[in-house]
């Protein structure tokens, strides 16, 4: 799937992300193809998880289990292996995201942003990934393809 395709499939689920939400669609958009290979990923294919949120004690859904890259302050780059949340489709995994984001008060102030380089600013800063270009990275996806069009 080419990086347009990608977003033409995820485009209606992020645009309805950000009307009930408040996640900005250009957010959701790069942060799928940053996490999930523009959907070429195990994880998306497999579990149908764009985001790599995990599955922690809270999760009550079917869980998808394998290694994953984390940076530790210490040692770096690390493998390790982790639970991840598993959906039936991309639309169930837009969806559970958006809620995922907006129920955890350590993201709340990224809410306070519309526009998807601000937002991943935000959530980068509350702790969402280990990588510590997170921001950098989802705001590089966001130029190169346009995205901000989207953040209406």
């Amino acid at each position: 799937m080419t990086p347009q395709e990608f977003i033409e499939v995820l485009l209606p689920g992020a645009l309805a992300s950000q009307k009930d939400c408040g996640i900005p669609a250009s957010f959701t958009l790069a942060e799928a193809a940053l996490e999930s290979g523009w959907g070429s990923s195990l994880l998306a294919l497999q579990a149908k998880n764009l985001f790599g949120v995990k599955a922690d004690r809270s999760w009550k859904g079917p869980v998808w289990t394998m290694n994953t890259r984390e940076f530790t302050k210490y040692n770096g780059w690390v493998m390790v292996p982790a639970d991840w949340r598993s959906y039936a489709t991309w639309a169930d995994c837009i969806s559970d995201h958006a809620a995922f984001l907006r129920s955890n008060s350590r993201y709340s102030s990224a809410f306070n942003f519309t526009t998807g380089k601000a937002f991943a600013v935000e959530v980068a800063k509350a702790g969402y990934a280990t990588d510590p270009n997170y921001a950098t990275k989802i705001s590089a996806v966001i130029d190169s393809h346009n995205l901000s069009q989207y953040d209406t």
